[in-house]
């Protein structure tokens, strides 16, 4: 058959169906991307200095994903699977190209219309980065060589050994993250004296040098090699481990990150401090909400609520500017006020919505969250909390010789460090116990939990009152480390982003909540917290947002899930195992007979 006969039959280019799908959403997603403006914003920040800035990545990797996606093959067990070959990295090839005729498009419609009032981002800048800094003649054959030659790329990687994909993601990842945390690396070298490598690994405006860059992939690719298969070893041997001793070494674990984070803040500057103790506090909201919809699984959307009561007691009775009752009382006392208010606001918040399950519960609590801002807002209530204005000139945290203050971000890392000690063992404890079980029985299904005889009333009313005090403890800490409350601090966004983080870090889990903490509010910040990357600040919802619906789809158990929770999410998938492993035992038999 001739080489035109092949490519007619379909041989060669794979299935159209499958280049004119994944090439369309390719030229959709690099059209979407630039006008959002990551581009434009990010262009001035450095991942290889002068080779490769942050806002040309995230053009590029969109041809390789879509085209490796393009030319994926499903492996069926017991049917022989098309081997790649040539055929795959035209299809590749042919992706790429139709995915960048989308910024050809978008190329000339900038260059001959102004949609500027409809769409913000649309600017001569735009049309200038996409271009090269050249003409339009110059940008649109390399962005069709770009495109096919990123499209081959993405779909030879199914072509190469596992060993080498492995090794290729290690250098790329390692690459990426060390280039985009520069600050922190800075931070932590000036710690340990270690400027003069900083100095050799970066450049002075920002980003890696070329030499760093490849001395670094060189020490990456040696360290994957070395590490080949040591890590499955160790998952395989962990899994044989007794439950006792898997115990011992959890906890000799626990310890050894107690020490770190304790010894760690004296060699980090006041950035990565700062950070820490950001995490802290939202980590402390979400192991409490943890415990409402992780481990009780009540869909709680106003739990910043909680959230303002803590911060809002402790500025009443520290601060003298309170406008009508300023006891003037220690941080530490003021605690007492804050556990028994908070308690109260959740059996208030908790007593009418007790008997609604799902979309319903989730509604009434995000009204009474709102609610209690707007009170706090209210020219009603100025008088008593300062409306708008707030209250200020909260004292910092008397500890005798010591003082915590915003200024100093180290005594809020160990203050923030305290509380959160606490709120782990209070979560182990209560998981580990009768009232933990009961939550988690009506979690799965609280009509079987009645029946068994809990009383689901109390019981639910019980993980209300412990999520509001911990988050009111959240409250409390805040108040001290800023030294004002306002009610703009507590909106309704708070509850949404720590929904995110107990649900991307693994609900009903503690690691998974604080892998969660730390990945999410460390990396890209709170609501109105910068995180490691500062780059993406104006993009930080629409970040969570993506990576929400992608760990929805693909891995809704969260990044470290309980087993528990795990169990009940694939519960389908493991009798259908179950199922086949008894008919596999069955044949089995009858071979034998």
């Amino acid at each position: 058959m001739s080489l035109i006969n092949q490519f007619r039959a379909g041989y060669l280019i794979g299935n159209w169906r499958q280049i004119l799908r994944w090439g369309s959403i390719c030229a959709l997603v690099l059209v979407t991307v630039s006008l959002i403006g990551i581009p434009v914003s990010m262009d001035n920040r450095k991942v290889i200095d002068p080779v490769l800035s942050l806002g040309y990545l995230f053009l590029l990797w969109v041809p390789i994903a879509f085209s490796y996606i393009a030319t994926k093959v499903l492996v069926l067990e017991g049917i022989k699977n098309k081997k790649s070959g040539i055929e795959d990295l035209l299809t590749g090839f042919l992706t790429g190209i139709l995915g960048s005729l989308g910024l050809v498009f978008l190329m000339l419609c900038l260059e001959n219309f102004n949609l500027r009032d409809p769409l913000v981002n649309w600017s001569p800048k735009l049309l200038r980065l996409l271009v090269f800094q050249r003409s339009i003649g110059f940008g649109i054959p390399v962005w069709l060589a770009i495109g096919g030659g990123l499209g081959v790329v993405g779909s030879s990687l199914h072509q190469l050994p596992g060993s080498l994909r492995r090794v290729i993601a290690w250098v790329t990842a390692g690459i990426f993250t060390i280039s985009i945390l520069e600050d922190v690396i800075d931070d932590l070298f000036e710690g340990f004296g270690l400027e003069w490598l900083a100095d050799a690994m970066y450049a002075k405006k920002s980003g890696l040098t070329a030499t760093s860059a490849i001395v670094l992939g060189v020490v990456l690719v040696i360290l994957s090699l070395l590490s080949k298969r040591k890590f499955k070893r160790k998952a395989e041997r962990s899994e044989k481990i007794p439950h006792l001793l898997e115990e011992r070494r959890s906890l000799v674990l626990f310890c050894l990150v107690a020490v770190l984070c304790f010894v760690l803040p004296w060699f980090l500057g006041g950035i990565v401090n700062e950070l820490l103790a950001n995490v802290g506090l939202f980590l402390l909201l979400a192991l409490g909400l943890n415990i409402v919809v992780g481990l009780a699984g009540l869909l709680d959307l106003g739990y910043v609520a909680f959230f303002a009561v803590g911060g809002y007691v402790t500025a009443v009775l520290t601060s003298p500017q309170s406008p009508f009752f300023a006891p003037e009382l220690h941080f530490g006392i003021s605690l007492l006020g804050v556990v028994v208010l908070a308690a109260i606001t959740g059996l208030m918040i908790g007593a009418p919505v007790i008997r609604m399950r799902g979309d319903y519960l989730a509604i009434v609590t995000l009204g009474f969250g709102e609610i209690i801002r707007l009170l706090f807002l209210s020219d009603w209530l100025k008088p008593y909390f300062g409306g708008s204005q707030g209250i200020t000139n909260i004292p910092a945290v008397d500890l005798g010789p010591l003082e915590v203050r915003g200024s100093d971000p180290r005594s809020v890392f160990y203050l923030v460090l305290v509380f959160c000690a606490l709120a782990i063992y209070v979560s182990w404890r209560l998981q580990e116990s009768r009232l933990g079980r009961a939550w988690m029985a009506i979690r799965e299904d609280e009509k079987v939990a009645e029946v068994m005889g809990i009383n689901t009333v109390n019981t639910k009313l019980m993980a209300f009152v412990v999520g509001a005090v911990l988050a009111a403890f959240s409250g409390a800490v805040l108040a001290a480390k800023v030294g004002s409350v306002f009610p703009k601090s507590f909106e309704i966004l708070v509850s949404i982003i720590i929904l995110v983080v107990v649900i991307v870090g693994g609900m009903g889990n503690i690691v998974g909540v604080m892998v969660g903490s730390l990945v999410l509010i460390g990396i890209l910040g709170g609501p109105r917290q910068p995180g490691l990357l500062q780059e993406f600040q104006q993009f930080k919802l629409l970040i969570y947002g993506a990576l929400l619906v992608i760990m929805m789809l693909k891995r809704p158990e969260g990044l470290v899930p309980s087993a528990r929770r795990t169990r009940e999410l694939h519960q389908q998938e493991y009798l259908q195992d179950a199922w086949l492993e008894d008919e596999d035992s069955e044949i089995t038999e009858g071979e034998r007979l």
